[in-house]
């Protein structure tokens, strides 16, 4: 990886790297996209995860537990 992508902020997460950053596992990463939870674009035939749907994600667990709480 170059020098200037690696400083520059991130714009598309591969499912694993979206595991990684929520600290989740790979599966469950494929099951909340699957679930319709996590929402992925495509490009080709490839499933990436932009920051903001990382965020709306996070936001929905939010919602969730304040729900059950």
């Amino acid at each position: 990886m170059s020098t200037a992508v690696a400083s520059a902020e991130q714009v598309l997460y591969r499912p694993e790297e979206a595991a990684i950053v929520l600290r989740i596992g790979r599966s469950m990463v494929y099951e909340e996209i699957r679930l319709g939870r996590l929402q992925t674009v495509r490009i080709g035939r490839r499933r990436l995860v932009p920051p903001d749907y990382i965020a709306e994600y996070v936001e929905l667990l939010k919602r969730e537990a304040r729900a059950t709480a």
